[in-house]
């Protein structure tokens, strides 16, 4: 799951050629997060509100956010704040392409690998999977996460 993150934040950064074209890469000044939030796959009646949040900065948080979610997940450390950022961006990519519209080019509104992969960043919290494949425990040990439980 960590994977496809830091995926998405290798592909949009370099342009891997896979969802970004080298062209449209972000060290080459691409706008990954505000390509998509102008792009015509953001339809539905948040559109104006999606649309509006197409800004410079938008960029650099998208893209911190799945660097750190995908490396997070993947050392198996900081779960719960993993999966709670990543499930609200998974939902606003969601909501933001609207699979309710009949011409939404989504084949189950309901049963959307957006959802999907925010219950399995639940889920991932939910049983601590980073104790038992990752560095979970040893973070939990850390004393700034032992002051800090939100960092778990």
């Amino acid at each position: 799951m960590g994977f496809i993150f830091l995926w998405a934040f290798l592909d949009k950064t370099f342009g891997l050629g896979f969802s970004t074209p080298a062209e449209r890469a972000w060290i080459r000044g691409g706008a990954p997060a505000q390509g998509f939030l102008k792009s015509d796959a953001v339809v539905g009646p948040l559109q104006p509100f999606f649309n509006g949040l197409a800004l410079p900065v938008s960029d650099v948080l998208f893209m911190l956010g799945m660097l750190a979610i995908g490396s997070a997940v993947m050392l198996g450390i900081g779960l719960r704040v993993s999966a709670v950022f990543g499930t609200i961006i998974m939902l606003a990519m969601y909501l933001a392409e609207w699979p309710f519209a009949a011409n939404a080019g989504s084949t189950n509104p309901i049963v959307d690998y957006h959802i999907i992969y925010a219950l399995a960043l639940i889920v991932i919290a939910a049983v601590s999977a980073g104790d038992t494949w990752g560095y979970g425990r040893a973070w939990k040990r850390l004393s700034i996460v032992q002051r800090t439980p939100w960092l778990v």
